[in-house]
């Protein structure tokens, strides 16, 4: 196999994951993000942007996964999380929590509802 041929670029290949981010300005991001935390655009994709970061302000016009995000771009999640930090730095993106699950019922007052309805 050709050299040319053997370092073409390969979308699994792990060389490009060290390009993809801007590492001119470190980022702290104030709170963590991980699978679950929901992604919402808060602008527009600008001409400065990476290519993976204006397609992530595309697709997150309505709430999504980071774990969704990283299925549909196939991107690993350690990459996306760098550049989600970005884009939160810039204000560009807003990481919320999950919608937390509904509280089950309490069972007491279903029976309580369920013996008063049945007595009528």
């Amino acid at each position: 196999m050709s050299e040319a041929r053997r370092r073409a670029w390969d979308p699994g290949n792990p060389e490009r994951l060290f390009t993809i981010s801007d590492d001119a300005s470190p980022v702290q991001h104030k709170g963590p993000l991980d699978l679950v935390t929901l992604i919402v655009t808060r602008s527009v994709p600008d001409s400065g942007l990476q290519p993976e970061q204006a397609a992530i302000l595309r697709m997150c016009d309505y709430p999504l996964s980071v774990a969704e995000i990283s299925a549909y771009l196939t991107l690993p999640v350690s990459t996306l999380l760098v550049l989600l930090d970005e884009l939160v730095a810039r204000e560009q993106v807003e990481a919320r929590p999950p919608v937390p699950a509904a509280a089950l019922p309490d069972i007491q007052l279903l029976e309580a509802v369920m013996h008063g309805l049945q007595n009528l």
